[in-house]
């Protein structure tokens, strides 16, 4: 039988003893991990491995001796409890075996997990799943996680997010990886250890993967707070930590048209904020949205203006020093802000 979409969350959330088997297929090995992962610790415990009662083997010894799975489903561990033949990276050279120890399958048999990579609509692996009247075939696509989803991962790590948390946790899914948003879900879990309070975007925020230097971050809302006096120590900090002048420019580019983005939002600075990509969180996301609430449309345009115009500048074969360059286009910003 196939399954998908809720249905397949859920069975992964709670696998079901008594089945034959599953196949988990898709082109994303982490993705097909993580679920296998979760099917086999919901089938056999957290002890399960070391109880013996998990029975590994690959594709390559299974071609080279087909006995080894139906071996696997047949034999009695000394503890009890379900059982798990686990083959990893099946293809469809291994329908005819895997196939055959599906239909010799019993009840009390270990139940045969399969992975493998992207199979089509006419692979034979796939058909000996689906057509299986007691077992099931999971296709895992490269696709957002579905609220549900997101909520059982939270649910595993204990975390119970209040809703603007919630919101970041939602958008930070979508920019990671299955296993980097897994992580980041560990360390936020360790982050409030002993404490039971909501998780917070504040939370959200120190534990999410940075993606840009404190410094530089620092030198931007200078600018965009139009605090003009304190850009100099700021930039001799940033010159002495290597930052290159054009690196530098791209980077105030990259934060004003993300400005201008959030100000052009026909919901408002707050709605243009939400919709940026990587997301922004915490206080950061407040500043950002003030910064934009506070510049307007035109005066984020001026201010691209003058970025691309130095970026030209720097990139050229002039000869005036770099990063004073630079540094004179973010005063010049910084007092096109303060007007």
């Amino acid at each position: 039988m196939k399954l998908s979409g809720r249905d397949a969350a859920r069975y992964f959330a709670k696998p079901e003893p008594h089945r034959t088997g599953l196949l988990i297929f898709g082109a994303d090995a982490m993705r097909v991990a993580l679920k296998r992962q979760e099917v086999i610790a919901g089938l056999i415990g957290p002890e399960g491995e070391a109880e013996m009662r998990l029975t590994r083997i690959a594709a390559s010894e299974l071609r080279s001796d087909p006995a080894l799975l139906s071996d696997a489903m047949k034999a009695q561990g000394f503890f009890p409890g379900p059982r798990v033949a686990f083959v990893e990276d099946a293809a469809d050279g291994l329908a005819g075996t895997i196939g055959a120890a599906l239909a010799d399958w019993r009840e009390g048999d270990a139940q045969l997990i399969v992975t493998a990579k992207q199979l089509n609509a006419r692979s034979a692996l796939r058909k000996a799943f689906e057509a299986h009247n007691n077992a099931f075939a999971v296709g895992i696509y490269n696709e957002p996680p579905s609220r549900e989803e997101i909520e059982a991962e939270l649910a595993r790590a204990g975390l119970k997010p209040d809703r603007d948390a919630m919101i970041d946790l939602t958008a930070l899914s979508r920019m990671l990886d299955p296993g980097d948003f897994r992580q980041t879900l560990e360390k936020l879990s360790l982050y409030k250890y002993g404490d039971d309070s909501p998780v917070t975007s504040d939370d959200v925020a120190a534990c999410a993967p940075s993606s840009t230097e404190a410094a530089l971050d620092d030198v931007l809302n200078i600018v965009a707070e139009a605090r003009s006096g304190e850009i100099g120590p700021v930039m001799r900090k940033l010159e002495s930590q290597g930052v290159q002048p054009v690196g530098l420019c791209i980077g105030a580019t990259r934060h004003f048209r993300t400005l201008h983005a959030a100000a052009c939002d026909p919901g408002g600075a707050g709605a243009g904020i939400a919709r940026v990509r990587p997301p922004v969180f915490g206080p950061r996301r407040d500043r950002m949205v003030r910064q934009a609430s506070k510049w307007g449309v035109h005066r984020l345009e001026q201010a691209i203006g003058i970025l691309i115009d130095t970026d030209l500048q720097l990139r050229s074969a002039q000869r005036a020093p770099a990063m004073a360059l630079m540094e004179r286009a973010l005063i010049r910003l910084a007092m096109l802000g303060a007007r």
